[in-house]
């Protein structure tokens, strides 16, 4: 009768070895801040339908239009952090930028804004200032030196 219970091989003299070690190494190390990805995209997100949420439509209509389009931005930018982060990471910073636009928007886009409006539009450009630096600062780590 036939050995069939399962056994341990050794992978070391798989004569690929080096080339999957390499292949491996290589996938693990390019993408330390995956991790921000997805919430820099549900910042997006919420900073684009953050307006119908709070239902601030009517008080500050062009305060609406500016929190979809700068959500909109911070989506996108996610995506692109998510399919080409190689190229993407060096525009981290303008995820800071956008959060600090953020945080004086209300009184600079909008009519005396309330306290509600203020505070969330504060938050979130907390946030995004938040994750773009956690973005520059492991991209750079990451960087190779010349």
């Amino acid at each position: 009768m036939a050995n069939v219970s399962p056994g341990r091989s050794d992978i070391s003299t798989h004569p690929d070895v080096s080339e999957m070690r390499a292949r491996y190494d290589r996938m693990l190390g390019g993408r330390d801040v995956a991790l921000v990805d997805g919430p820099v995209f549900l910042l997006g997100l919420y900073c684009a339908v953050s307006p119908w949420v709070l239902h601030y439509t009517t008080s500050q209509p062009a305060l609406m239009t500016h929190n979809l389009i700068v959500g909109i931005a911070i989506g996108l930018l996610a995506l692109g952090f998510t399919a080409a982060p190689a190229r993407m990471y060096g525009l981290s910073w303008a995820m800071c930028a956008l959060g600090v636009w953020m945080v004086i928007a209300p009184w600079v886009v909008g009519d005396s804004p309330d306290a509600g409006v203020a505070v969330n539009n504060i938050i979130i450009g907390a946030l995004a200032v938040i994750l773009g630096m956690m973005c520059a600062f492991t991209a750079a780590k990451s960087a190779p030196r010349p």
